[in-house]
């Protein structure tokens, strides 16, 4: 419970006031000056770690606690993930310490809000990037942050959400005896790893792609307020999207132009597919951005629509009535010497004369295709 005289952090209010409004100015308004902000402490819930080699397979889950149990696989000639979920201050800390990993590197890990990037520091690769989740409940984008060391045969992944990812597959094939994973070093691990979460993005983009299309069924059918408010949350969806996985193209590149013996020659070709599909998903966002902005302006015609035909429903009812107000306007003066006030019928001369011109005019306004 936060006690009454703590003054809460600004992200941290804006978060309990509105999550969209509190992630968005985290994203748009980082300021690279003042660093990124600081994590909160975490849990480390548990570690899982794979040893394995060609005719050697290992999988062994500890708890965060046991920071020592993976150290035991390190020295070993096998090919060693080491997957920690739950980020948690002290556990990083060790963990660097031991395996010599640079503090710059450490603070990456630790620090939230960063830009995906590539660094190659001391004898060690280091890549932090995004790894996203689409919500059918909120149709919003979920998204956490994801540390790849590469080590010389091994490899760490820092995950902040212990309760899902996108490397199931991979468990999966390492369990498989001779599969190619089994047989290639830590750089090919590296590889799917970052594969499989550019891949995961071109799910993020279906989804997407599947409420624009839904949504410019209902801009035609049903433009109101609610049609606007889910269009300005898809294009608010897009654009953090984008602003995220841009930079994944630079990290990939990275990996293209490094010269570090950690990465062998035959899996330089993987890291070009990875660049590839990189390119590809900015391009599919670039492109539903666009979409977007044309339903949006869909939007603005189907309201200027209704607009026009509302005026143009109250200009002919206006048109009509102008003459039999007038008529009614004229018999209405009080003056004594009106002759048609007494004759006997006039009520229903007049009468009869105004529907014959009501009747003209809509007949005209027909002909005329006015309506």
């Amino acid at each position: 419970m936060v006690k009454p005289n703590r003054i809460l952090p600004i992200h941290d209010v804006l978060e309990t006031l509105n999550p969209f409004k509190a992630r968005k100015q985290r994203l748009m308004n980082y300021n690279p000056v003042t660093g990124p902000l600081t994590r909160k402490q975490a849990v480390c819930e548990k570690i899982t770690i794979f040893n394995y080699g060609n005719h050697h397979f290992e999988e062994e889950t500890v708890n965060g606690d046991d920071v020592e149990a993976i150290f035991k696989h390190i020295d070993t000639k096998n090919t060693v993930w080491i997957n920690v979920d739950g980020i948690n201050k002290e556990t990083v800390h060790d963990i660097c310490i031991r395996l010599n990993i640079h503090i710059l590197l450490e603070d990456d890990i630790m620090s939230v809000g960063q830009r995906a990037k590539m660094d190659e520091i001391g004898e060690h690769l280091f890549c932090l990037l995004p790894m996203m989740y689409f919500n059918l409940n909120t149709c919003t984008i979920e998204q956490e942050q994801v540390s790849i060391v590469l080590g010389k045969n091994f490899v760490i992944s820092f995950q902040e959400d212990a309760e899902r990812d996108v490397f199931n597959h991979i468990r999966d094939k390492l369990r498989i005896n001779n599969s190619r994973i089994r047989t290639a070093g830590a750089d090919y691990l590296c590889y799917s790893m970052l594969d499989t979460i550019v891949d995961s993005y071109y799910s993020i983009i279906e989804k997407l792609g599947e409420r624009i299309e839904l949504m410019e069924d209902a801009v035609q059918h049903q433009a109101n307020t609610r049609t606007q408010a889910r269009i300005n949350l898809l294009r608010r969806e897009l654009l953090l999207f984008k602003r995220a996985v841009a930079p994944v193209r630079e990290l990939v590149n990275g990996f293209l132009k490094s010269d570090s013996e950690l990465l062998e020659e035959r899996t330089t070709k993987y890291f070009k597919d990875v660049y590839d599909h990189i390119i590809q998903a900015n391009d599919l966002a670039e492109n539903y951005r666009d979409v977007i902005l044309t339903v949006q302006d869909l939007y603005h015609t189907q309201i200027n629509l209704k607009m026009n035909e509302i005026m143009k429903v109250l200009a002919v009812v206006t048109t009509l009535m102008a003459p039999l107000t007038f008529i009614a306007g004229i018999y209405g003066m009080n003056f004594d010497n009106m002759p048609e006030l007494h004759t006997v019928n006039g009520y229903y001369y007049t009468m009869l004369f105004m529907l014959i011109m009501l009747i003209a005019m809509v007949i005209l306004f027909k002909k005329k295709k006015w309506f």
